[in-house]
Order: C-alpha cells, then structure tokens, then sequence
C-alpha cells in the first residue's frame, strides 16, 4: 500500500519496501513533514514520491528506481530536502519539480533515467547542487516554461543527449558545474530563454559545447513524455495551483538579475563541434568564457537578429577558425585574445564591430571580411604566421582604422583589399614588417596580452576555476561512494 501523508503532521518511515502501488508510492500533502529515509521505493505506476501542497519532508538515503513515472515530483508549492538518495531507472526524469515547487536537491546520485535527469518546469524551482547526475536518456538537467533552480557544482555527464536543456521561456542560475562526456552538446539553450551560465566546465561532448537555437523545439512533446500526463490532482478534484502558490521566495542565494541571456566566465574544451554555436533571435552576451581546443570553430555565429556581443574571451587552438560570424549576424567582438586557432583568426559575412581583440599566431588570415560583410574594425592588434594580416574580398565595406598589424613568416603583404566597394574605408593603419633577422620580436604589451578580465590575470582566473571543479568533484564523487552505508544510527546520520 502507498504512504499518505495529509496535513501539518510529521511521519518517519524507514527501511521499508515500497513497491507496484498503483499510485504514487509515497504521498505528502498540506504542509506534512517527517523523515522518509532508507527505503526501497520502486515499480510504482505513478511518481515514487509525491510531494505538494507546502509538504516539507527529508527524503535521504532511499533506492527510488524502476518506476514508470517520475522517481520524486515536487509541485504546489511543495518543499522538502531531497539528500542521498539513488535515483535510477525511472520511465520519466528523476526528480521532476514545477508548479513552484522549491525543494533542496543535494548529493543525489541520479542515473540511467529514461528520460531527463533533473525536469524543472511550469514555474518550478529549487537548489539543486552536488548531485551526480549521469547516463540519462535525455538531458541531464531540462529547465523549460518559468522554471528557474539554481543548478550548482553538480557533475553533469555521460548522458545519451545534451548535460544541461533550457527550453522555452527555461530560466535558472547554471553555476560551477562539471558537464562531461555527454553525447549531445554541454549545454543546449532555446534564445527565448533567459539563463545565466557561470563558472562551468563544459568539456568533451560530442557536438557543441554550448548551442543557442532560434526555432521552436519540440517541447511540447517532450513534456507530454516528461510527466506531463502524471495524476497531479488530488483525488480527481481539479488542481488549481495558480492560487494556491506562496508569494514568499526562498532563493538561498543572491542572484544577480539579467535582461539578455549571459554565458560567462566558463571554460569550454574539447567539444566535438564548435566552442560556442550561435543561431538566434534574440540577444545575447558571451563574456571572459575560456574557448579552447573545441574540434570546429571555437565561436560560430550562423544567425543573430539582434547583436550578439563576445567580449573579453580567450578563443585558442581551435580545429578551425578563432570566430566564424555569418551574413546574418550582428555581432560586437570587443576585447578578445583569439590565439593559434588552425585557420583565419576572424572570419565574417555580417554586420557589426571589431574593436580592442588580439588576433594573433592563427594558420590563416588573423582578419577575413567576406560577401557583403559591413564591419567597423578598428584598434585591433592582429598578426598571421602564414597569411595575411586583414584581407577584404567580395562586396565588403566598413571601416578598417587604427589597428596595428604585424607581419608573420610569410612573404604575404600585411593587408589585402580587393573589395572594390566605395563605403570600404582603410586608413591610419600601422603595418609592422621584419627588415632583418636582427629585428627585435615584437610583444603584445601596453596593454598586456587580451583579454583582461577584472580582479585576475589570463591563466590564473582559468587555474582557479579548474582547482575548484577538481576539488568539487572529488568532494561529489566521495559522497556518492560513501553514501549511507553505515550502521550507526540513521537520526544520527541527521544530527
């Protein structure tokens, strides 16, 4: 029989076998409390716990697997600390929260669901942080319609799909996670939605690293495979959560609110396609990310109706070029370092602004405007070893002014103009050639190498951040091994 739980009452179940209900396998409704802990909840035909209705249980240490709903749903203004448990095997995603749901999700192990990892939804919420989220058919975490958790120092890999979905309208804090090893891309982003992604370590996914998309994606489907069709009334009465929801909010952490969606500060490496891909309509901020050794261009920029602004990046030794910005971007690249990258340093066909980047020691050109690119390129320090420096062909026009230009190994001139049209404009330019073998080496100083992030150096910024991750992961992954094996006693394990 399932557990029912129903008003400002606190319960304890330990050790049982909860398993086949018909139902949900625990239910917690009307502000009811209580320690759920150490049972094994599985094969139930709806959620294996249910929590709603202000209930604010500690679910910890429990096996909830095998059922062919959700593990944990987390709606109406439910609550609760959902710690230590193992969560595996479940139709639908492991812990699904909407309906301003606001659970603390820590030290989870959440894995080989049929569906996401993690589902936040229709206005959910919650703090999800140090879980081990991993091997899961869809997305590791999927925040799509309102929802917006904080997603913290989690482990986010080897999933078949993308680590981390925010949908349509998906909002959240995506914050110093590891996103590893999954075979879509690190994090996939629809350009309606608003998130802030901070501090992660996006690395060795099969496609992109981080995706922003312009066109609807097929969210509707995936929420009527997500627990959409779950029984979230009580009793076959009509839920009305909209006024049944607490005003108060009980973010544990202070946010910083942002109008345009902001990818910043994250180290993306390794990723089977481009660093960063861009195709979207709406705006968007890319700044002081590290974008290294991605296995296509390391910033791609196929469509951005409104502008996209990269600022104050380090792009390197990237398979292709440093930044690829197609006809149909409006882009603003302002103090970027885009170094070794195995083809032209800058590539673009679009509109916009290049000012303050070092563009520097790329296999190509270090600066291509191509088509009808219309570009103000001014102030940029720019050097190729095998090509040349600027080249402008096609229809190009804009402004090439002030930069300083070095000439690399080749006997190629330093700047090429073919374009022949009238509104391209070069001039006070400073071309730097070798004479001699004499001749001292030129370095990129006053000011110092780009780019230049506030309060840290190139390099030690990046040290931090993967000190941090390391330690993170280490501190999850002895969690997850220690688990709750032990025989003292479980209140003691609380205290």
């Amino acid at each position: 029989f399932p557990g029912w739980c129903k008003g400002s009452i606190s319960i304890i179940m330990l050790k049982n076998d909860i398993h086949h209900c018909k139902a949900s396998g625990i239910f917690l409704r009307l502000a009811a409390g209580g320690l759920i802990a150490d049972n094994n909840i599985h094969s139930n035909c709806e959620a294996g716990v249910d929590i709603r209705k202000g209930a604010n249980p500690l679910i910890l240490c429990n096996k909830i697997h095998s059922g062919l709903r959700s593990g944990i749903v987390v709606l109406g203004n439910g609550k609760g600390i959902i710690r230590s448990n193992q969560i595996y095997g479940n139709k639908e995603a492991g812990i699904y929260i909407l309906y301003n749901g606001n659970p603390i999700v820590s030290g989870n192990h959440i894995f080989q669901g049929l569906a996401a990892g993690i589902a936040v939804n229709e206005n959910g919420r919650g703090q999800i942080t140090e879980n081990v989220i991993r091997e899961n058919q869809w997305g590791g975490a999927d925040i799509r319609r309102g929802g917006d958790p904080v997603l913290r120092s989690n482990l986010i890999c080897c999933g078949y799909s993308d680590g981390v979905v925010v949908g349509e309208r998906g909002k959240g804090l995506i914050e110093g996670n590891t996103i590893y090893g999954n075979k879509g891309c690190g994090v996939w982003i629809m350009s309606s939605s608003l998130p802030h992604i901070t501090n992660n370590r996006i690395g060795h996914n099969s496609i992109y690293g981080v995706a922003v998309f312009c066109r609807k994606d097929d969210a509707n489907d995936y929420l009527a495979n997500q627990g959409g069709n779950e029984n979230f009334n009580d009793e076959g009465e009509a839920a009305s959560w909209e006024n049944d929801l607490d005003s108060e909010d009980e973010c544990l952490t202070s946010r910083r609110p942002i109008s345009v969606a902001l990818v910043e500060s994250n180290s993306i490496n390794h990723n089977g396609a481009a660093g960063l891909y861009v195709k979207s309509s709406e705006a968007l901020n890319i700044i002081a990310n590290a974008i290294h050794a991605n296995h296509d261009s390391g910033v791609a920029v196929l469509q951005s109706s409104q502008l996209t602004r990269i600022a104050n990046n380090s792009i390197s030794c990237n398979s292709l070029g440093g930044v690829l910005i197609e006809s149909e971007a409006r882009v603003e690249l302002r103090g970027n370092g885009i170094y070794d990258n195995s083809s032209h340093g800058i590539t673009s066909k679009g509109d916009g602004v290049i000012v303050e980047n070092d563009i520097v020691g790329n296999r190509g050109c270090g600066l291509q405007l191509l088509q009808t690119a219309d570009m103000k390129v001014t102030k940029n320090r720019i050097q190729s070893f095998w090509d040349y420096g600027i080249v402008m062909l096609d229809q190009t026009k804009g402004l090439v002014q002030e930069n300083l230009i070095f000439q690399g190994r080749s006997k190629k001139t330093i700047l090429q103009q073919v374009s022949n049209a009238e509104d391209c404009i070069v001039q006070n330019n400073k071309l730097l050639t070798f004479k001699s073998k004499s001749d001292i080496a030129w370095t990129l100083e006053n000011p110092p190498a780009r780019p230049h992030i506030e309060g840290s150096t190139r390099g030690t910024s990046m040290a931090t951040n993967s000190q941090k991750v390391t330690t993170m992961s280490t501190r999850i992954a002895a969690r997850m091994d220690g688990g709750c094996r032990n025989n003292g006693s479980i209140f003691c394990t609380i205290l």
